[in-house]
């Protein structure tokens, strides 16, 4: 079985294209919102099903045409948080795709500003640190000669759940504790490390289907920390946000995305077998198709968009400095909806 290897965007690509994106913004300025343009970021993973279904079966233009608009959608592929959140805040995307980490420190930051909040949830996950070195059973058998891949060193989401299990195990004070053998690696090529061993990354904070290839294929692969047992219990660790100048100046287009949203998510739990060849095709994955559909099957993962257990990092992002303003319940850093309002 070989990993999938496929990235659109390394790190130095998505740095020289954002970094043209900049330059762009500055001459040009952000570009508007506008009722039938969707641009979407997306980053690697199963936890991107939803958004895999929505594209392959024009979900958000089927929902679109019946609102009356004819919706143009162009997915963007990218790694990592930050170029993510560059991407949304320089007005080449609208809506962006990745953690909840992410979506708090952008949340944070735009306050009064360009007002980022959450859309939806792209559903439950768990996110596994793996390590392929046998020696290391907890966080604290780590050493300085590790290294820990994740997307985004301090911001993605899986940065932000291992510095909550180090507030847990050594204090608020060491929260970062982790952060210095960290390293932002996109998930194949860390999940490829992973497996194949001999390099310098020995863990790695991923997410499935890259966490279950490596328990699979290395047999000293085993999980060191679920994100499960840090957050308290099943939980939406990755999501979509978007600005407010979109959700005010493009309601249909939001709305449209929305609904598109929950079909998709009751598609891959009615029709999972489907679900799992739309995958393997929107991402030219080389995935064993049985491994897939255990992910996909999995009972501690739930497909949909209502946010669930997400305030807890939240406030453990405020209590340490990482961000100023403390959540307090969904409606500060989500927009209202019916389809998320149960979220929590």
């Amino acid at each position: 079985m070989t990993l999938q290897r496929r990235s659109l965007f390394s790190r130095r690509q998505a740095a020289a294209l954002l970094g043209g994106l900049a330059i762009a913004g500055a001459v040009l300025g952000p570009a508007a919102a506008a009722e039938g343009q969707l641009r979407v970021a997306k980053q690697f993973g199963v936890v991107y099903l939803l958004l895999n279904v929505a594209e392959d079966r024009k979900l958000i233009e089927k929902h679109g045409k019946a609102a009356g608009l004819d919706i143009q959608v162009e997915y963007v592929q990218l790694s990592g948080g930050a170029a993510v959140n560059d991407a949304l805040l320089s007005g080449q995307i609208e809506v962006a795709g990745a953690g909840v980490g992410p979506l708090f420190t952008l949340w944070d930051r735009t306050r009064g500003r360009q007002g980022v909040k959450g859309v939806a949830s792209l559903g439950n996950f768990p996110y596994y640190l793996v390590s392929n070195r046998p020696e290391v059973k907890t966080i604290a058998d780590f050493t300085d000669k590790d290294r820990i891949a994740l997307p985004a060193v301090g911001v993605s989401v899986q940065a932000r759940i291992l510095q909550w299990a180090s507030a847990k195990l050594w204090g608020d004070k060491d929260f970062a504790k982790l952060d210095r053998i960290s390293v932002a690696v996109p998930h194949p090529e860390a999940a490829a490390a992973i497996v194949k061993g001999g390099t310098e990354i020995t863990g790695h904070f991923g997410n499935p289907p890259f966490q279950d290839q490596e328990l699979a294929e290395n047999p000293n692969a085993h999980v060191v920390l679920n994100s499960y047992d840090v957050q308290g219990g099943p939980a939406s660790s990755t999501v979509l946000y978007a600005t407010e100048r979109f959700h005010k100046d493009s309601p249909r287009t939001y709305a449209a995305f929305v609904d598109a949203l929950d079909e998709a998510a009751a598609f891959i739990t009615a029709h999972p077998e489907e679900a799992a060849d739309i995958y393997i095709r929107a991402n030219h994955s080389r995935i064993d198709r049985a491994l897939l559909l255990k992910v996909i099957k999995n009972p501690e993962v739930t497909f949909k968009i209502a946010p669930q257990n997400t305030l807890g990092l939240g406030q453990f992002m405020h209590r340490v400095g990482a961000i100023k303003n403390e959540p307090r319940a969904l409606e500060d850093y989500f927009f209202v909806n019916p389809r998320v309002a149960a979220g929590s």
